[in-house]
């Protein structure tokens, strides 16, 4: 059996106290997959903001200080994993970050996660995207939804892309930001789910059986579960399709069970993904 490796990730994301996203999804799946998870959380919220109303605490003014005090520290990282950021005004820091909290080498993976269904998460406007669009050409590799990759691709949302205009966007955004891309929901298979990664000239697609309801909070457990994969040696394909293939069961195991609608039950998983990894 092989040995997982140990990896010490920074993630940077809200946490939403309640709901199964963000950090209290990237902490505990970060560790399943074997490595040390270091956090620094961009805000503090009641829920997350598909429940009819939420509090909401920036904690943008905390990033600054904790980076020069891991500075001082000599702190290094192995990865950067960053999610749910809130602020744009957080952008400056997560590259300063990267500038100076990172091992040669290691790669900052952005999840920009700000949109979904055709329109942006609730507090977040144009300024937001072009904030993303900034980190997004910081990063090594990005892990936009279909509406993200519109938004970061200046195009208009629809629903009926065809498998062409999605190999298009994912190349156009590979040459945009001069990264490597994981695109999740590209299929035009209506019973089907699936990624498109870019890690050459061409993207690579990957189907899965897709479930008939979906659940809040897939992204963060995708983003966790791909970074938690890649530090662990595996090719970048791999990791999107072992997030895939993990983000689905977690759905398949959540539905039917209507009082658990905010997000999904993939701490009973948790084993199964030891398991794959290994």
């Amino acid at each position: 059996m092989r040995e997982l490796a140990y990896k010490r990730i920074l993630t940077v994301q809200d946490i939403s106290c309640l709901g199964q996203c963000s950090l209290t999804v990237a902490l505990p799946i970060l560790s399943a997959c074997g490595h040390e998870a270091c956090i620094i959380p961009s805000a503090v919220l009641s829920n997350h903001t598909a429940f009819e109303s939420f509090t909401f605490r920036d904690l943008s003014e905390e990033i600054p200080a904790i980076s020069k005090k891991w500075q001082e520290l000599k702190v290094k990282f192995s990865a950067f994993y960053t999610g749910y950021l809130g602020k744009a005004e957080q952008v400056p820091y997560i590259k300063e970050l990267k500038e100076t909290c990172l091992l040669s080498g290691a790669p900052l993976i952005v999840d920009p996660a700000m949109a979904d269904g055709g329109k942006l998460y609730v507090g977040f406007d144009a300024e937001y995207v072009e904030a993303m669009k900034e980190l997004c050409a910081c990063a090594d590799i990005i892990l936009p939804n279909l509406t993200e990759a519109c938004f970061l691709a200046d195009l208009p949302y629809r629903e009926d892309f065809s498998q062409e205009e999605i190999r298009q966007m994912v190349m156009n955004l590979g040459a945009r930001f001069q990264c490597k891309v994981v695109l999740t929901g590209a299929t035009t298979d209506p019973d089907k789910s699936g990624v498109a990664v870019l890690d050459g000239e061409e993207p690579i697609f990957y189907f899965h059986e897709k479930h008939s309801n979906g659940c809040h909070g897939t992204g963060d457990v995708y983003a966790s579960v791909f970074a938690g994969a890649l530090m662990q040696g595996k090719s970048l394909y791999d990791s999107a399709r072992l997030a895939a293939d993990f983000t689905a069961d977690c759905i398949g195991f959540t539905n039917g069970d209507a009082d658990h609608w905010y997000g999904v039950k993939f701490e009973p998983l948790l084993g199964d993904l030891i398991e794959k990894l290994k």
